[in-house]
């Protein structure tokens, strides 16, 4: 397999640990996520040739045939294209997204009172699938009966991780309420953190920030000497990761067709 940047080889490692087939094509990578076959990101595309990244009509018919039954289009790309109308003019939007990495142990904000700080444990689970569900219900994104399947089956991923000790998933609390969490996935002496979030009743609390450095402490007591997250380039929250130690690395594009467009 060609080198690839810090977020797909961290990508690769999770979907790996949770499961996922990474097929090396060479010039390409298919993953498949069997056990969440509606997770777009986990049933996908990777260009890994530079020099292809314009061939848009080659890669659609690639990703068609690796997924003859899917109704979305999820191809990764190694750079932005050269000539980003072969893309967009067959239907697909092409989305930046910021990588954030440090070799420096992230900072660790206070945590401020009332919340507590624990791993995710029994019914947790179970609030955080609530609280995925409530955050769409809020945003409108997907339509409910086909976005409640695909929680749930990252949420037993995620579980079955950590069950593994691969992964550590921390939750904020407000009482018995949660109220943000994040997951952090063990890749080699890597850590890649994931699904960082904060129910709007409790944001501009500092407690991102907070278990940003618990997760970042959990992964390093066990090898870990360097720390990524991926952001949306226009996400708000990239400043909050900046402001513990992180700094921008090789951004990722992708090539992306939501169902029914």
């Amino acid at each position: 397999m060609r080198e690839l940047p810090i977020a797909w080889t961290t990508d690769l490692a999770v979907r790996e640990h949770s499961g996922s087939t990474v097929d090396d094509r060479g010039d390409h990578v298919i993953v498949r996520t069997p056990e969440n076959p509606t997770y777009h990101w986990g049933n996908c595309l990777l260009v890994t040739d530079t020099d292809t990244r314009d061939e848009a009509e080659r890669w659609i018919g690639v990703f068609d045939e690796a997924f003859p039954a899917a109704t979305w289009k999820a191809i990764g790309l190694p750079a932005m294209p050269r000539v980003p109308s072969a893309w967009t003019d067959r239907g697909l939007e092409l989305e930046l997204d910021d990588v954030l990495t440090t070799r420096v142990l992230p900072r660790q904000t206070p945590l401020v009172a009332p919340y507590s700080v624990r791993s995710l444990e029994a019914d947790d689970w179970e609030q955080l699938v609530a609280a995925a569900m409530a955050d769409n219900a809020r945003t409108g994104e997907w339509p409910p009966h086909s976005h409640e399947p695909f929680v749930r089956a990252r949420a037993r991923a995620d579980l079955a991780l950590s069950e593994r000790g691969l992964a550590s998933f921390f939750g904020a609390f407000s009482g018995e309420t949660l109220a943000a969490s994040l997951g952090i996935v063990l890749c080699g002496t890597t850590a890649r953190y994931r699904n960082v979030g904060t129910d709007a009743a409790h944001r501009r609390r500092g407690l991102a920030s907070h278990l940003l450095g618990v997760a970042a402490r959990w992964a390093g007591e066990r090898g870990c000497d360097r720390w990524v997250i991926v952001t949306e380039s226009t996400n708000p929250a990239g400043r909050v990761y900046r402001s513990v130690g992180f700094q921008l690395d090789v951004p990722t594009v992708q090539a992306y067709r939501r169902p029914g467009y």
